[in-house]
């Protein structure tokens, strides 16, 4: 895992000296779209809930917005890239809100795995959409890396000794400079 952590690095390092790596405006514009996908959630409840007809107006509206603006970020579309950068961002935002509600009700635990499960998702859209991970860098899926727990002769639950996650949270704490200005 050291060495897909080392080989992603070496890719954005790559990328930063050729000055075709600018996340300060991406991130901002992901975090606005996040915002997007929320108010067309919005839209939708408070449409059926009053029935009127005008806030899917609204809704149709705020949805282009948002795909023009996805737009600038997704440029793979190979596969369903598109719908899985969308529901990545709306995941990431989700998990941050529900921290947040954790956080002001002073449960800070259940806050803070909020926050890691959003913080994965997160460099989970980044890692695709920087194109740093290809399939040669997932973890491959055999024995070696799942153990399986069995409970009365059935598998309850699998659990990777490896993860996407970590390798791309890695990346994105220790690589990207997201606040550059």
């Amino acid at each position: 895992m050291t060495n897909d952590v080392n080989e992603l690095l070496e890719k954005v390092k790559k990328l930063e000296n050729g000055g075709k790596l600018d996340l300060s405006s991406d991130e901002d514009l992901s975090i606005g779209i996040m915002n997007l996908i929320s108010i067309e959630e919005h839209l939708f409840f408070t449409a059926e809930k009053t029935k009127k007809e005008r806030y899917y107006e609204i809704l149709r509206e705020v949805r282009e917005m948002r795909k023009e603006l996805l737009a600038k970020i997704v440029k793979d579309y190979e596969g369903e890239i598109w719908c899985i950068s969308k529901h990545l961002l709306a995941g990431s935002m989700r998990l941050i809100e529900v921290g947040t509600k954790m956080l002001g009700k002073g449960d800070n635990k259940e806050a803070q795995g909020m926050f890691d499960k959003a913080y994965k998702l997160y460099s989970l859209f980044w890692g695709l959409n920087l194109k740093v991970i290809d399939k040669k860098s997932l973890p491959k899926i055999d024995d070696t890396n799942i153990n399986f727990l069995k409970d009365d002769k059935k598998i309850s639950k699998i659990i990777f000794k490896s993860s996407i996650f970590d390798t791309l949270g890695n990346l994105v704490t220790k690589a990207i400079n997201c606040c550059r200005e």
